[in-house]
């Protein structure tokens, strides 16, 4: 006889191997996790309201998020740039004296062997912007060291050349609205663009060691997306008494498109260079949503050569990377809204409980997306076996409705 007692009107309901299939939705607001523990709204962990069984696929289904995205930062590595005045305006060689641009002179001759560093101002610019903050801070730049060396040397041979300098101003950066390249100038004298400087490699260097950050080929430094390659570029004289001009209209109200001033120094002649690629200031156009544990795009890294690859058919990409690819179609500073992506993870076996996710968003190269203090909002899609029971059902339809 059986030990378990059978008669009781609580017996077990043998289950019938059917599911009934449930889509359940979690609205997650990154400002709900705890932002003591994850202050950085890129990477976090947040418990979900309950347990959710049997769970067969979880899909991105809508978004919104904040295009508040610094295109130039530290972390970006393309702030900087340096540049070296070459053959600086010399008042001799035109018959001219005076004593400040002597001074100035000597200074820059002392300097010619030593890059000028530039730094800009973090955030997003548009072209014109742009063009204005390098002239402005390559002036400045100028400005300060001559400071200091007219100083001294006022210090050294008892004069009071100082009091007449006002600061250097031959440099202008003008943006060519027609072929979408940014052109340098200086009134008076020869510059070289260093962009094979080692603070270029340097600063990649910082960056990527302390941080899960790939190499960078392509957006190496601020001259990258300035539209220039690794290599240095020196400028083109322009002979005396003749302007750089853009034809197809002005550059600023009123100067017929001479966007290069002439020098008021005696017998300068003006330098340009022209950028040899077009202006990128859009910025990454995706990032990447990492869920651990649900991640199911593999992810292609850059090339590599290496013992590894070049002796084994393998690659250096990344398998299972990340859960979603999302767009970034907007730019600083607004919100955008989507809910059209083939996103998701299939579990087979279905996953047994779900109840805490840990997030990481990112963009390719590995850096966090910086949201700063905007938040962000998803939601889940959960497909969900719901188990149902084994129940014979008999249904009684009285004669008067079967027949009327």
């Amino acid at each position: 006889m059986s030990r378990f007692n059978v008669n009781q009107e609580h017996s077990l309901q043998p289950n019938s191997q059917e599911y009934m299939y449930q889509k359940k939705y979690v609205s997650i607001h990154s400002e709900d996790r705890d932002q003591i523990k994850f202050p950085n709204s890129s990477e976090f962990e947040i418990e979900l309201p309950q347990d959710y069984l049997n769970v067969q696929s979880v899909k991105l289904s809508s978004w919104t998020f904040p295009a508040n995205y610094s295109v130039f930062s530290a972390n970006q590595n393309n702030l900087q740039m340096s540049f070296r005045i070459s053959d600086p305006y010399s008042p001799q060689s035109n018959s001219y004296y005076e004593q400040l641009q002597d001074v100035i002179y000597q200074g820059l001759i002392a300097h010619i062997q030593s890059d000028f560093i530039i730094t800009i101002e973090e955030g997003f610019y548009t072209p014109e912007q742009m063009a204005t903050e390098l002239t402005n801070t390559m002036n400045y730049v100028v400005t300060n060291y001559l400071d200091t060396f007219i100083q001294n040397y006022d210090l050294t041979n008892n004069t009071n050349v100082y009091s007449d300098f006002s600061g250097y101003s031959e440099f202008v950066v003008a943006y060519n609205f027609v072929n979408q390249k940014l052109w340098f100038g200086n009134k008076s004298s020869e510059f070289i663009l260093t962009n094979d400087s080692d603070l270029y490699y340097k600063q990649d260097i910082l960056l990527t060691c302390p941080v899960n950050k790939l190499p960078e080929f392509s957006n190496w430094g601020l001259p990258a997306y300035l539209g220039f390659t690794r290599n240095p570029i020196t400028s083109t004289e322009i002979p005396n008494g003749t302007q750089s001009r853009f034809y197809y209209g002005d550059h600023v109200t009123g100067d017929s498109g001479y966007w290069l001033p002439l020098s008021s120094l005696p017998g300068a002649n003006s330098y340009i260079i022209k950028a040899e690629l077009k202006i990128n200031l859009m910025g990454p156009a995706y990032f990447y949503m990492e869920i651990h544990g649900m991640n199911n795009i593999d992810e292609t890294a850059p090339y590599n050569v290496s013992p590894f690859t070049s002796h084994t058919n393998e690659t250096n990409g990344i398998v299972n990377s990340s859960f979603a690819k999302i767009a970034i179609p907007t730019t600083p500073i607004s919100q955008w809204f989507d809910n059209n992506i083939d996103s998701y993870m299939l579990y087979n076996p279905p996953a047994e409980r779900i109840r805490r996710l840990r997030f990481r968003l990112r963009y390719h190269n590995g850096l966090l997306v910086n949201f700063g203090n905007f938040e962000y909002s998803i939601m889940l899609e959960l497909g969900i076996l719901l188990p149902q029971k084994k129940v014979e059902k008999y249904v009684y339809v009285p004669e008067t409705v079967a027949f009327g």
